[in-house]
């Protein structure tokens, strides 16, 4: 299952494995899409699996995509603004934050929103379905304006494009490989696939990344690919790092609905 592991330090080079600095411990979470269920249990086995480490300069970072498509995006925003003020969290913007956003303000983003899992959303606020449904866009989006707090809108807008810490770069998406790091646009940072993902060279830095589905890790040496698919799989991912081990816990959700969290090395 996590094959990809077993050439974590084969690259052939001479060069150190990628590690994070002493002391610090790294919980990167993928996609959420409005799974409450997946990453409050994910969260409490990351709670745990701290407390059983030595004590860490501990961040947990979300790679965006917290909303849409799941039952409770509204749930997933309150959580992660719990978490934040209780913990270490530094949270990125994912493109579905970035279409929510814009969706409140302009008609054609809010017809894409909803085709994208904004319906979804929206109606986690308790917009009543029946109305919304048969609500013209413009009715809808007026809807969605009563219903999404100001609080809510200022912590999606706070989110980051890019965060670097030791030997690696977390962002969204993916980034520009024809650009440096410095150089690197939102846009790419939040929505890039192509030529990110077939990409065999160096980045400068290992790029932990979500946006992009696979059914488990992906550890391509350049790049960590943690985004599993919870809104359809049932199983949401977390890629822990410390020095230059790596390993992932992940809060699964089985045939008649119970999660389960596990530890992969």
């Amino acid at each position: 299952m996590f094959e990809a592991l077993k050439q974590l330090f084969a690259r052939g080079d001479g060069a150190p494995p990628p590690s994070l600095p002493d002391g610090q411990r790294v919980y990167a979470v993928g996609d959420i899409h409005g799974r409450l269920d997946l990453f409050e249990a994910l969260v409490a086995a990351i709670e745990a699996d701290d407390a059983a480490r030595e004590p860490a300069e501990t961040l947990i970072v979300l790679l965006g995509d917290l909303v849409d498509r799941g039952a409770d995006s509204k749930g997933v925003i309150d959580f992660a603004r719990d978490l934040q003020r209780r913990r270490s969290v530094r949270i990125l913007a994912g493109n579905h934050e970035e279409m929510f956003l814009r969706s409140l303000s302009n008609i054609e983003t809010f017809r894409h929103f909803l085709r994208h899992g904004g319906r979804e959303t929206l109606l986690s606020y308790g917009i009543d379905r029946r109305q919304f449904l048969e609500a013209s866009m413009e009715e809808a989006q007026a809807l969605a304006h009563e219903a999404v707090p100001a609080d809510h809108i200022a912590f999606l807008e706070s989110f980051e494009d890019m965060i670097q810490l030791g030997d690696y770069v977390f962002v969204h998406a993916g980034i520009d490989p024809r650009l440096p790091l410095d150089q690197q646009r939102s846009s790419d940072l939040r929505w890039i696939r192509e030529p990110f993902l077939s990409h065999a060279g160096s980045h400068g830095a290992v790029i932990v990344h979500g946006h992009t589905i696979s059914e488990t890790p992906e550890d391509r040496g350049n790049r960590i690919g943690i985004d599993t698919g919870a809104f359809m799989s049932g199983r949401l991912t977390a890629l822990t790092l410390e020095g230059t081990s790596r390993c992932y816990i992940e809060a699964v959700q089985g045939e008649h609905g119970a999660i389960t969290t596990a530890l992969a090395a």
